[in-house]
């Protein structure tokens, strides 16, 4: 480890203890989940899109990391979360001393005070997870179960798992859904870049649609790839050149990342919540990290195959696969945390659910703390 890498990872735990009394810890959960567990809150209401404004929480950062507890010592950030029984639980990404990560588990009863499990519902056990460990979950609920889509990485190839449980704290892992999958990343001199094997960052939309009657998933860190299944457990990918949708905007112009599993709007269709990241070519810090919008129908997930030079034909809105995006980010970093961090100048968002008339977006801080955001629930 670098020198410079050990005295940041120090500095940061310092400030770390004097945070940690806030969040206390239990040995087991606040209740019993099972396959009947209620989800969702009971005065739950469709959103429209977009959503806006979110405002972050003054006391950001809601969870730091606890020098006490080995496997979340160093870092903690990029939550996923669902409700139930009108309980937030957020999984998040906990980095130890070696950087090497697991999910861990906490839980709200108004959303920004939270109790720590104090112990890691999934980490490394299979080969392709040792050294880099289970990274950035995002959680879906279908009929009783919950899956979770993470990272499993090696410290050279990441690769998109998904595990699957009925009570949050006994995982069975379903291994690497896309073991061949190569996609393109582009640097920022715009040189493409190959990688084998890799992928990572899945979204699972959580109905299937009524055009196939199948499951989608948006997946990728350069740009979104699509993949389907019958039962959510056996997934295929669609060919990489086929990609839903790519950078489109200046924040957005190195790469784009989904964020939470998409949520259904009052007109049938699903937002999702995504990262992005800038080249710094256009008024952006370079290589910063923002969160934005987009609006997307999986029952018309291919992009058009529009003629470019027909003028009349083409369109821009319906270029890329989504129904429409923001030009703008909705989040960007600003507080300290966030511009300088394990990583400088991130935001980033994995977690999104509606409790007690609000909406509650939780993202990673510099990859090294968690905050949340909020806005008002639409009328």
């Amino acid at each position: 480890m670098k020198t410079s890498s050990l005295i940041l990872i120090l500095l940061h735990l310092t400030f770390s203890l004097s945070q940690s009394s806030s969040s206390p810890s239990a040995d087991q959960l606040p209740f019993n989940i099972s396959e009947s567990t209620v989800e969702n809150d009971p005065n739950y209401t469709a959103p429209v899109f977009p959503l806006l404004p979110f405002t972050k929480y003054a006391n950001n950062p809601i969870l730091t990391p606890n020098p006490q507890a080995n496997f979340e010592s160093a870092y903690l950030y990029n939550p996923t979360a669902i409700v139930l029984n009108s309980t937030i639980f957020l999984l998040y990404r906990a980095q130890n001393s070696s950087k090497t990560s697991s999910i861990g588990l906490a839980w709200s009863t108004d959303g920004t005070n939270f109790t720590r499990l104090g112990k890691p519902i999934i980490q490394a056990t299979e080969p392709y997870e040792t050294i880099g460990g289970t990274e950035d979950p995002r959680i879906v609920r279908v009929n009783g179960t919950f899956y979770v889509t993470y990272t499993a990485f090696d410290n050279v190839t990441a690769r998109l798992c998904l595990a699957s449980s009925t009570d949050l704290l006994d995982w069975t892992k379903h291994g690497p859904l896309f073991p061949d999958f190569t996609d393109v990343a582009y640097s920022d001199i715009d040189v493409a870049v190959p990688r084998l094997n890799h992928s990572k960052s899945g979204a699972i939309v959580k109905e299937p649609t009524a055009s196939d009657g199948l499951y989608h998933m948006y997946f990728g860190d350069s740009f979104f790839y699509h993949a389907t299944s019958p039962d959510m457990l056996n997934w295929t990918a669609m060919p990489a050149e086929e990609y839903f949708a790519g950078p489109v905007n200046p924040w957005e112009n190195r790469l784009i990342e989904p964020g939470p599993a998409p949520i259904k709007t009052r007109d049938g269709k699903w937002l999702l919540v995504y990262n992005g990241m800038t080249t710094g070519r256009v008024g952006y810090p370079r290589n910063q990290y923002s969160v934005g919008q987009m609006l997307i129908d999986p029952s018309g997930s291919f992009r058009p195959k529009l003629n470019v030079t027909d003028q009349q034909a083409y369109q821009p809105a319906l270029r890329d696969g989504p129904v429409a995006r923001l030009e703008r980010p909705i989040l960007v970093p600003e507080a300290g945390n966030e511009q300088q961090g394990q990583v400088d100048q991130v935001v980033f968002a994995e977690g999104l659910v509606q409790f007690k008339g609000k909406w509650y977006l939780y993202f990673g801080q510099g990859d090294s703390d968690l905050g949340v955001a909020i806005a008002d629930v639409q009328p």
